[in-house]
């Protein structure tokens, strides 16, 4: 389960996102980056962080740790941007906290070094969540400890903004694949799809969805109780598992892309 840990002073505001992140320090003596329930898509995107990092760390993909962080507003009092006081006062109480990686630089696969293998198995795993922002544009991808990690997958599992859809995105094929952080670099994903696939276990989907906070599926449109929801995100993970159709479109494009390059 997610550990919870207490802020106890907002640092100061991260703008390089949507929906403002704050840096906070906690009572562990830790420093995260903290993103807030009381912002624009709520608390779906703390759902997708959790549920894409568990998947990652089943495909030994690192990412950096997910605390739940405790909030109270009054640790805004002295920042003067009224827009960050007013985040603040509608996130009251448990929020997501990703650890700090102090000094880490935006990973760039023409620059530090990328295992193809690796890069086949993140650009896998991307497909499989639904995962639209790791592109040139927005890496979302950290070099720390000389390593790369990977970060920020609220835009993740976007099926969950409108479940009466859901059914239907479970074979559906990643959109803007040829923008893709990894695909130059990336080993055939045809050659790892099988063992990613496998390695999504049944026990691992269930761990996966039992570490979402029940504060945060509670209330969602549609369901009667948090473990309806879980339910419903273990259906679609299975049924995305067993489908072969986004694998097929993703190969296709890397393929494309290849020869592109030779070309």
């Amino acid at each position: 389960m997610l550990r919870t840990v207490t802020a106890t002073r907002y640092v100061a505001p991260l703008r390089e996102g949507g929906s403002l992140p704050g840096l906070c320090e906690a009572d562990d003596s830790g420093t995260y980056v903290v993103k807030f329930h009381g912002a624009g898509q709520g608390r779906r995107v703390l759902v997708a962080e959790v549920l894409a990092a568990r998947l990652a760390a089943a495909l030994d993909l690192d990412v950096p740790e997910l605390v739940v962080a405790r909030v109270d507003p009054v640790i805004g009092r002295g920042e003067p941007d009224e827009e960050v006081q007013d985040l603040l006062l509608r996130s009251p109480g448990d929020n997501l906290g990703m650890d700090f990686l102090p000094g880490a630089l935006s990973f760039d696969p023409a620059v530090d070094p990328a295992d193809p293998a690796w890069a086949a198995r993140v650009l896998w795993f991307d497909a499989f969540a639904l995962n639209v922002d790791r592109s040139w544009r927005n890496p979302n991808s950290l070099w720390w400890g000389a390593r790369p990690w990977l970060i920020d997958h609220g835009a993740a599992l976007y099926f969950h903004h409108d479940w009466s859809r859901a059914a239907g995105s479970t074979d559906r094929p990643l959109r803007h694949a040829e923008d893709h952080l990894l695909l130059p670099v990336a080993a055939p994903v045809a050659d790892v799809a099988a063992a990613c696939a496998a390695t999504l276990t049944d026990d691992v989907l269930h761990a996966a969805v039992a570490d979402v906070p029940d504060g945060w599926l509670d209330g969602e449109p549609g369901f009667a109780s948090a473990d309806d929801v879980r339910a419903a995100y273990l259906d679609w993970f299975t049924a995305r598992r067993a489908a072969t159709g986004w694998v097929a479109d993703l190969a296709r494009v890397q393929s494309t892309r290849g020869e592109a390059r030779r070309g």
